[in-house]
């Protein structure tokens, strides 16, 4: 039996230091020395201190801000720790009810807008983390933002158009604008 148990239990913690020790930090420390600030949770840092992370949305509702998507994390919006969808479906009541809700959340915030609401603003992304929206939802806040901070509303949209990011390669993925790094950029300007 020891004759079996020996070579086990050397084969065992051999494999517990390659794949629990070894591999863990070669792949921490390729990642540090290639992607330094995406290995460091792609903080985004203000007067030194992180107010943020260009990977995780915020729950931004002031008028003045630029508002992201609707986050479906629970027991509060963005919450990382519990990143999920909604699972409803488009049929199903509940959803139906929270995108009219939140159309009228955006109609009472400027009631001056008549153009249509884009979906991105209405629904939450299938991890409820998403802190990009789509130009057209930030351009759909432009006039909003621009009377709250009393800024000229071309200086706003030159704002989205300079934070507008492409696809990636200029083929992957759909134009997009991350909001804290836009809403970053707009109280920068005071």
């Amino acid at each position: 039996m020891t004759t079996f148990l020996r070579p086990l239990l050397a084969i065992f913690g051999a494999l517990t230091v390659v794949t629990g020790l070894v591999y863990p930090l070669a792949v921490t420390g390729a990642a540090q020395a290639i992607f330094p600030a995406q290995a460091h949770g792609s903080l985004v840092l203000r007067d030194g201190k992180p107010v943020g992370s260009t990977l995780i949305g915020q729950n931004f509702t002031a008028p003045e801000n630029f508002w992201g998507r609707p986050s479906a994390t629970g027991p509060m919006p963005y919450n990382a720790a519990a990143s999920s969808g909604s699972n409803q479906g488009p049929l199903n009541p509940a959803l139906i009810d929270a995108v009219k809700g939140r159309i009228a959340a955006l109609h009472a915030a400027d009631p001056s807008n008549t153009a249509l609401v884009p979906t991105d603003l209405v629904t939450a992304s299938s991890s409820g983390l998403d802190p990009h929206i789509s130009p057209a939802a930030a351009n759909y806040q432009v006039a909003r933002v621009a009377r709250a901070r009393k800024l000229p509303a071309a200086q706003v949209q030159a704002l989205v158009g300079q934070h507008t990011q492409a696809p990636l390669w200029g083929i992957l993925g759909e134009p997009q604008v991350n909001v804290l790094q836009l809403n970053l950029a707009l109280a920068a300007l005071r």
